[in-house]
């Protein structure tokens, strides 16, 4: 709840600038999909994040940067259907070298080549990821693989997404989820997001929260899009990895609860409406004072 959560929001001085706020590379989309890339890129620059750079396959990197102009892309080797290609992992891995924090996995699809790419990507990284969507399913079956890294991991599965990782069933999923997410964070040695009612953001060592805020129209295409980079995002300001999952979690349904009570209904609740609701979150969280200086 707010008690817990408002003290984790970034704060700022007169002098700082955008690199003090880090620079995050989200590795997102394809043809179809650019969607995808692109609301996980602005809700990290919602978030406060300095610094967003989508790497995206070629043709889906126009679709993203007239999304939102203050994202900046970069081109990812793409096959004949505008999905990652093999050496696609290699460019993300040099485009890192200046990048603080990776967000991996929406809308890239889950071809074999793909799922390489990300097996690949995950394994080399020493930067901060959080891994959603098909960077998710990259690794269905073989949770212990996500153990094998070279640095700290955040994952957010679906019911699904989980089930899949865990070699169950859905129902069996959310028949406990707090066990649900605890095996995944154990197993995986990362945090987990568990989506969904309730969601829960579960520590390796078995610390869990169980999050207060969001509401049944959150339950739309973007959503987790949205959350991946709200996580990102604060990672690359430099919160922790249960930190950043918690806060983001919290305020992304809080924006969404907003959203609701200002001027949507569960059923007209889109990503985007969320996202407009942002800022206010963040200032219903933080009592911020716009007149001082």
């Amino acid at each position: 709840d707010e008690s817990l959560i408002a003290g984790l929001v970034p704060g700022r001085t007169p002098l700082d600038h955008k690199g003090d706020f880090g620079h995050l590379l989200v590795v997102a989309g394809s043809v179809g999909k650019a969607g995808a890339a692109a609301i996980t890129g602005w809700s990290a620059l919602q978030s406060g994040a300095g610094l967003v750079t989508v790497a995206t396959p070629g043709p889906a990197r126009a679709e993203v940067a007239l999304f939102a102009p203050e994202l900046m892309t970069e081109p990812l080797p793409f096959s004949d259907d505008g999905e990652l290609e093999r050496g696609a992992s290699l460019v993300a891995m040099e485009l890192l070298d200046t990048r603080d924090v990776l967000a991996l996995g929406p809308g890239l699809g889950q071809g074999e080549t793909i799922g390489l790419e990300i097996r690949a990507l995950v394994a080399e990284s020493d930067r901060p990821i959080v891994l959603d969507a098909d960077g998710l399913n990259a690794f269905a079956g073989d949770l212990a693989a996500l153990a094998t890294r070279r640095s700290s991991l955040v994952v957010t599965p679906h019911p699904g997404e989980a089930a899949r990782l865990l070699s169950c069933s859905p129902s069996e999923v959310q028949a406990d989820r707090l066990l649900a997410a605890r095996r995944i964070a154990r197993d995986a040695d990362a945090v987990c997001v568990l989506k969904g009612f309730r969601t829960i953001v579960a520590a390796p060592d078995g610390q869990a929260l169980v999050n207060s805020t969001g509401n049944p129209g959150m339950a739309t295409a973007g959503m987790g899009d949205a959350l991946t980079g709200l996580i990102a995002g604060f990672m690359a300001q430099g919160l922790e990895p249960f930190a950043a999952a918690s806060l983001a979690v919290y305020l992304h349904g809080l924006a969404g609860d907003i959203a609701v009570e200002e001027e949507e209904t569960h059923a007209t609740l889109s990503t985007t409406a969320l996202l407009r609701h942002l800022p206010a979150a963040l200032r219903r969280l933080t009592n911020e004072d716009l007149d001082e200086p």
